[in-house]
């Protein structure tokens, strides 16, 4: 588990101007995130754009990134859904066994309740091949995972290492780190609040942001564990106009922009996200110019 602490960047998947997978390019992103200091890498996230994904195109794209990786940080998969059946089928049929953990999202559409969403992850983790990270976004899932159903899950099983909580309710990001059992990982999953919520207490971030400003945000979080947090203020004001660009229409849209128009990938994403209009791009092309030079 403490190879999970501190940065860990959800990476995007680039696509080339056909709209395949651009492994070449996923290659020189992975160089680009570890060479400036991020601690591990996670695959096959919503960064990743993983709903448009052939289960093909993720078996290659995981043996990729673990192979390119080459042990050199930790990886960690996605890999969630509303069928708890058929993600514990999927889930076994997966080259896995280099991974470090599984980052499964809470169940979405569905909209479960938090009884219906313990069973679910109670199951998966008992199947799970790998330690479990507990992923809670009721932004893109539809329904919250509540503080109490966290804790309840994190004392059921050893499996279920972690939570990436990206509710972004401080109040309940609290109540987790009141009652977590003893090594339970606290995860931020909002760049935004990275900041403040390592300051309560958080084990680390897994980052969007971290993709194209890796030195940059994975400074930020080794200064606020550090509890330096007049450096960490100082990169965070810096990077807080990236954090609304890269959210304002679409994530991934938003980051793949920056990546773009830092060299490292394609401007190219698949239906139904589209690319940032003109408008945001504009903006993006500005604060780069502006405060990252050259």
């Amino acid at each position: 588990m403490n190879q999970l602490r501190g940065t860990g960047a959800a990476i995007v998947t680039p696509f080339n101007k056909k709209k395949e997978v651009d492994f070449d390019r996923l290659s020189i992103l992975i160089d680009f995130i570890i060479g400036d200091g991020v601690d591990y890498i996670v695959t096959l996230g919503t960064t990743g754009e993983t709903p448009v994904l052939s289960k093909e195109e993720k078996i290659d794209i995981i043996q990729h990134t673990i192979r390119h990786i080459n042990k050199r940080v930790p990886v960690v998969v996605g890999m969630g859904g509303n069928d708890t059946a058929s993600l514990i089928k999927e889930m076994l049929s997966y080259p896995l066994d280099e991974a470090t953990a599984i980052l499964s999202v809470c169940p979405y559409y569905s909209k479960p309740s938090q009884e219906g969403i313990y069973q679910h992850y109670k199951l998966v983790a008992e199947a799970s091949p790998k330690p479990l990270i507990l992923y809670n976004v009721p932004s893109r899932a539809g329904r919250n995972m509540s503080a109490e159903t966290t804790i309840k899950l994190a004392e059921a099983s050893d499996k279920i290492i972690g939570i990436k909580e990206a509710s972004g309710d401080m109040i309940q990001c609290m109540e987790i780190l009141k009652n977590r059992p003893k090594d339970f990982l606290v995860i931020s999953g909002d760049d935004a609040l990275a900041l403040p919520q390592i300051a309560c207490g958080m084990d680390g971030v897994i980052s969007v942001a971290a993709n194209a400003f890796p030195k940059k945000f994975s400074s930020l979080v080794n200064y606020s564990i550090a509890n330096d947090f007049v450096n960490a203020r100082r990169i965070n004001d810096l990077l807080i106009p990236a954090y609304q660009y890269m959210f304002e229409e679409n994530n991934p849209a938003g980051i793949k922009t920056f990546l773009y128009e830092l060299g490292l990938i394609e401007n190219e994403v698949r239906l139904p996200i589209v690319p940032l209009s003109e408008h945001i791009h504009g903006k993006i092309k500005s604060y780069l110019k502006s405060n990252f030079p050259g």
